[in-house]
């Protein structure tokens, strides 16, 4: 098969995953809107697409606010979940070279990812609402990162050690 039409589905399975993630499985946080595992799987498809995870990751966490209450959120959402990927991918890659543990690498490289994204919509909100009501959603905003990054990085870590899917994403790049 195409390597094109690889990552094109790939990335397309992807971006549906994270949607149903983000808009079907959560828990509601009060005003604040809700914590979900969407990041998590956001940092799994990073680690497994690379920078590709990074639409699947914006894409499908927009496409969930816009079915939802949240959709005044979709366009911080598609940057702000893109900018996490990104930074999570190179943080990772820079890493990984450096200090040469590959788990290590992993989290570091999504805890920062998790703080654009905090710091994403902390800034988005404070131009809707004011700086002082944004500050309401950060600690919630930081639960939902934590979860992601020990969920995200273990998951895709032992995906990765299946040799199926490592042959797999291999055959991508």
């Amino acid at each position: 098969m195409n390597k094109r039409i690889k990552k094109l589905c790939a990335c397309a399975i992807f971006t549906a995953l994270i949607f149903v993630v983000t808009a079907f499985i959560s828990v509601p946080a009060g005003p604040v809107g809700n914590i979900n595992l969407g990041d998590a799987f956001i940092i799994i498809t990073t680690f497994l697409l690379g920078p590709l995870g990074a639409i699947s990751g914006g894409i499908g966490a927009m496409l969930a606010d816009l079915i939802g209450p949240y959709a005044v959120y979709a366009p911080a959402t598609l940057v702000v979940k893109v900018l996490l990927a990104i930074t999570c991918y190179y943080v990772y890659n820079i890493l990984k070279r450096i200090i040469r543990i590959d788990i290590v690498s992993r989290f570091i490289g999504a805890i920062c990812g998790e703080l654009v994204m905090v710091l994403g919509y902390f800034l988005y909100e404070g131009i809707l609402y004011g700086f002082p009501t944004a500050l309401v959603s950060v600690p919630f905003n930081l639960i939902q990162g934590g979860a992601a990054i020990v969920v995200g990085t273990i998951i895709s870590f032992l995906l990765l050690k299946n040799k199926a899917i490592n042959r797999f994403v291999l055959s991508l790049k």
